[in-house]
């Protein structure tokens, strides 16, 4: 039996950063994100001989032993792992598995669209298609969050795994002991594509590690930092402005929302930014964009920039010159998919 899965990575359009604990349990919080056509892909392989076999494709990582009821999180494709050891734990008790999972992504780790957590749920989509386990969206998103953020000790916010398993854009408001809720918003078709000509994704060419970027954002929570608090709330605002803004099709006030938004993250963390992503922005501003934002946590990956789609091509050939490079994405109104062979 072969069991393939795929969940889609996401753009965070307002609000990210106000899904991490402690900030979101104390003042509540709020992304608008919305996923592309680049997804994480896993294929189960059941095999009967008692071994197991994981194979990360893209990170030329691999891992084989006989199959165990747990396996020691030893920094090998420690994701793969927890999430075998939660479904053997939670569903199988005790009961190993014997199967090759191979999996890969179409970003890289570290590029800022979720692909960490939106793999999780790639995993655990086709375990539940395997299985047929009793898990509906919201509880893939939680497990998915748990397994990563708890299990595997991984820092960051609670937004991708959700985005990954719904799909479409969302508005999702993050509050305390875990109450995560999810509003799909109706965009106009004439809207989205607006929003896809109207919209630039560059990639850098440097991935980054949100952990620490998120680890100070979270120090900067529980130490009352007013000034990083101020520039937090001011994100969680932006994020409802803009929210306005796509449900109208209001794309110019879009990007002044969107502006002034990353005017504010910056102010989050001090790592959020760089020369580089800085110089990026300010070249992409005098080629004629309206407004930019760094998407995920900061510090490098994946850029967005709104503009004037009659100057998409002068921008985008601007951006090429600096080393990085413009992807062609669409959106997309599916979130995780599972199927057997």
């Amino acid at each position: 039996m072969i069991i393939r899965s795929k969940a889609p990575l996401r753009l965070g359009l307002a609000g990210g950063g106000t899904d991490v604990s402690p900030y979101c349990d104390l003042y509540g919080g709020c992304v608008l994100n919305a996923t592309i056509d680049l997804y994480a892909y896993c294929t189960i392989e059941v095999v009967d001989d008692g071994t197991l076999t994981f194979v990360a494709a893209d990170l030329n990582e691999n891992f084989h032993s006989n199959a165990l009821p747990e396996l020691v999180l030893d920094g090998c494709l420690s994701l793969h792992k927890g999430v075998y050891n939660r479904i053997i734990r939670q569903f199988m008790p005790n009961q190993p598995l014997s199967f090759r999972m191979t999996t890969y992504s179409d970003a890289p780790a570290g590029s800022g669209l979720g692909s960490s957590s939106t793999m999780v749920v790639a995993m655990l989509k086709a375990f539940v298609e395997w299985l047929n386990l009793p898990l509906g969206e919201y509880e893939i998103a939680q497990l998915a969050y748990e397994i990563e953020r708890v299990d595997v000790g991984w820092g960051g916010g609670r937004q991708d795994q959700y985005a990954a398993t719904f799909g479409g854009f969302n508005f999702i408001e993050f509050y305390e002991n875990n109450r995560v809720i999810v509003n799909p918003l109706r965009v106009k078709n004439w809207i989205i594509s607006e929003l896809e000509s109207s919209m630039i994704v560059y990639y850098t060419g440097a991935s980054r590690e949100s952990s620490r970027i998120i680890d100070e954002q979270i120090r900067n929570t529980i130490d009352q930092n007013q000034a990083a608090l101020k520039a937090t709330h001011m994100v969680k605002a932006e994020a409802f402005a803009i929210k306005e803004c796509i449900l109208k099709g209001d794309i110019t006030k879009f990007a002044e929302h969107l502006g002034k938004s990353w005017m504010a993250k910056k102010k989050m963390a001090a790592s959020i930014t760089n020369n580089r992503i800085d110089f990026i922005y300010e070249t992409a501003i005098q080629a004629g964009a309206l407004a930019g934002k760094v998407s995920g946590a900061g510090g490098g990956g994946f850029m967005m920039f709104i503009v004037d789609p009659v100057k998409r091509i002068q921008v985008t050939h601007r951006l090429n010159e600096l080393g990085g490079k413009v992807y062609q994405v669409h959106f997309t109104k599916n979130g995780t998919l599972g199927w057997r062979i």
